[in-house]
């Protein structure tokens, strides 16, 4: 901040990952913070301490490799002074290829930083609608309380916010067996004969011209009768994840998860996602008995996903299931897919550049309410909310993350227009693709230099855009 002037009070409510980290990073940039956490005056039941911080599910945040999306962000948080990371490097617990922590000295140690700033006053009391002063940052997670999550709905529109999380798989474009399966609209737009691979659009106006013709880049898994009624078998003898105590079971027809369609009957989901009406198969020149559908999660193509198939199985379970699919028995699956309870807003059409409600100016959102998921993910959207609102209040221009790195992809994500927008971890799908320049590399060659690239982006970043602001 400058010298000249006043700093301003920013409040944050919510004191989970993203909250805890926006309002350490405002501070540190000289504004005062009101950090708001209601307990322990009210719990949500998947919480049973009175730390701020808490990891109510796994001690883990995820693989620590460069040539992993999630490890690539852990990076360049620690780079960018996150107290989620050095907290959680000052309380890792062994756990070979991943970063682990013990939970209680984590959530302590985040508290104790919190509680210990100067420039941060904690208020412990619930907030049950949306606060009048300005600015504010909403970190209250995915068990955001039913009256303020009432209060969002009133401001955005009920459509706008979700209560639940349907997540369907995604898988690494490379690992499709391209022989399998073509890429072909229903009633024969844009169709691409089997064995070749879709080529990226070259840019947006490109997939635009696409979407406008028609084309909406599917891709079809083909199956014959036996090969569908097996996949319908497997799907409904598989074994599911347990809804959790405090989950609400409660499934919308439009999002039912895949083993609950197909236990209705066997033909359940040929008439339903996996409708074969439309489409043919150039090989036979007829049209298949079921198809399952992909769909592009990028716009350069790298990574699709299941297409309606939303599911409980568990994650081995998907493994086996899934590769099943014709084309996809060698698939690199990106992100399990899962049915939970959640609360998160259609955040491309809902959100501005600075992660602020544009029907409510000066109310920011962060964390998993904006539609990221995991723990990294929501510290990473709390540090990237909180850098982009201090360089509003200096009266600087925006300027995020770089889009080559994972802190843009954040952006990325909270960006990207999608016909159903779901939350989701950091992929490699939500960071800038390689120039033609550097030619085709195999997979993890392709993702070291993309993490060299976005490391090296970010130091410039943080050095012209941040480096000053932070104290």
């Amino acid at each position: 901040m400058n010298g000249a002037e006043t700093p301003r009070d920013v409040t944050v409510v919510g004191g989970g990952l993203a909250g805890c980290e926006a309002a350490y990073q405002l501070a540190q940039r000289g504004l005062h913070v009101r950090l708001v956490e209601m307990k322990p005056h009210k719990r949500t039941p998947a919480q049973t301490s009175d730390r701020m911080a808490e990891l109510v599910c796994s001690n883990s945040l995820r693989g620590a490799a460069l040539s992993n999306a999630v490890g690539l962000l852990k990076e360049e948080l620690r780079r960018v002074g996150s107290l989620a990371l050095r907290c959680a490097d000052e309380t890792a617990v062994p756990a070979g290829g991943a970063l682990a922590v013990d939970r209680e000295r984590f959530a302590e140690a985040m508290t104790r930083a919190i509680e210990a700033h100067p420039r941060i006053a904690v208020e412990r009391r619930e907030v049950t609608e949306i606060p009048a002063a300005r600015p504010v940052i909403l970190a209250t997670g995915p068990l955001t309380s039913d009256a303020l999550a009432a209060s969002l709905a009133a401001a955005v529109g009920a459509e706008h916010l979700a209560y639940y999380d349907a997540i369907a798989p995604i898988v690494s474009a490379d690992s499709i067996d391209w022989s399998r399966v073509w890429k072909q609209s229903r009633y024969g737009k844009g169709v691409v004969a089997r064995g070749e691979r879709p080529a990226p659009a070259e840019d947006a106006a490109e997939r635009r011209d696409e979407a406008e013709a028609g084309d909406e880049a599917y891709v079809n898994c083909p199956f014959d009768e036996a090969q569908y009624k097996a996949f319908v078998r497997a799907l409904v003898e598989s074994e599911k994840v347990e809804a959790r105590a405090f989950e609400e079971v409660r499934y919308f027809e439009g999002c039912l998860p895949c083993e609950v369609m197909a236990a209705r009957g066997e033909q359940t989901l040929a008439f339903g996602p996996m409708k074969p009406v439309g489409l043919t198969d150039p090989r036979t020149g007829r049209r298949p008995y079921a198809v399952l559908q992909l769909r592009p999660e990028d716009e350069a193509a790298t990574a699709y996903n299941l297409v309606g198939f939303q599911t409980r199985m568990k994650y081995a379970e998907q493994l086996r299931v899934f590769r099943m699919v014709p084309g996809l028995e060698e698939a690199e699956f990106l992100r399990m897919g899962s049915v939970h309870r959640n609360t998160f807003v259609n955040a491309p059409v809902l959100l501005g550049p600075a992660m602020e409600l544009r029907a409510l100016p000066g109310v920011h959102l962060a964390g998993q309410i904006s539609g990221v998921e995991g723990y990294v993910e929501s510290a990473a959207a709390g540090f990237v909310c909180a850098v982009l609102l201090s360089q509003r209040l200096r009266g600087e221009p925006l300027r995020p993350p770089p889009p080559t790195t994972a802190l843009g992809g954040i952006l990325t994500h909270l960006g990207r227009p999608q016909p159903s927008y779901q939350p989701s971890n950091i992929t490699w799908a939500h960071i800038a693709p390689l120039e033609p320049a550097h030619g085709k590399l195999r997979k993890r060659a392709r993702y070291e230099v993309m993490a060299e690239r976005a490391l090296r982006d970010l130091d410039v970043w943080w050095a012209e855009a941040e480096g000053r602001g932070a104290a």
